[in-house]
């Protein structure tokens, strides 16, 4: 096994479904499949809130699929904002070659189906973890209302050497998940949330990213202790969230 394949095993760690499963939530929502080129197929679930003040698009992270987060997704419909989250290429009911060029495309297909529906100025972009580099890329193309990073990463690159010597992968490694570079020329409203131990995606490549935003409008907020999948269990992250999108 080479180390750029064992690095895609690590980054990409899909549970598939199949076709007739039936997602089950307790809180109203509509499946959807949206299909950006032959042999591809992108399923989402699109949560609804009551008295909507617009929608969230969700970009999840590197593990399972929509019977996960569409879960965790639906937490934010207490903002009164509907949740749209998909799962990509390989994940659950979604197929197709996944390469990063394509999480790419797939988010602003997915993107543009939804301005069919909504105004832009109604859309607010959310990516966790690996979701965030999808996220940061397509927030650098459409200039969203505001976005909103869980857990970030500076770039694969950064990400990787926390863990793996770069000598193994130094000009290796095919993923790059540039997030610092996607938000270098924006100006909408960014928020990023990290806790201090996290083991997944270290606090420092999230700072990292944060620091490397030189303007206004970006706000970092620490939560101290919090760790990668439990940020939403402290109270600060919510006031947090409701704060940045009121």
């Amino acid at each position: 096994m080479t180390i750029q394949t064992l690095i895609e095993q690590i980054v990409f760690r899909p549970t598939k479904l199949e076709d007739n499963y039936v997602f089950k939530f307790d809180v109203d929502f509509e499946e959807l499949y949206f299909y950006p080129e032959k042999g591809a197929t992108i399923n989402a679930l699109h949560f609804k809130a009551k008295n909507t003040k617009g929608i969230i698009l969700y970009f999840h992270g590197n593990k399972d699929n929509l019977v996960r987060w569409g879960k965790i997704a639906s937490g934010l419909l207490r903002f009164q904002y509907d949740v749209m989250v998909i799962d990509y290429r390989g994940y659950g009911k979604s197929e197709g070659e996944r390469t990063e060029e394509n999480l790419y495309t797939d988010a602003l297909f997915c993107y543009s189906k939804m301005i069919e529906k909504h105004s832009p100025k109604e859309i607010i972009l959310y990516g966790r973890s690996l979701g965030t580099g999808i996220a940061s890329w397509l927030a650098g193309k459409v200039n969203p209302t505001k976005l909103i990073l869980e857990t970030p990463y500076y770039d694969m690159h950064d990400l990787i050497g926390s863990f793996v010597p770069q000598v193994l992968y130094k000009n290796k490694l095919k993923l790059k998940f540039r997030s610092y570079s996607y938000l270098q020329k924006t100006n909408f409203p960014i928020l990023i949330l990290h806790g201090t131990s996290d083991r997944v995606v270290p606090y420092k490549s999230g700072k990292k990213l944060y620091e490397s935003i030189t303007r206004t409008g970006v706000l970092f907020y620490t939560i101290v202790g919090g760790s990668h999948n439990d940020l939403s269990n402290f109270p600060d992250y919510w006031n947090e969230v409701q704060n940045f999108l009121n």
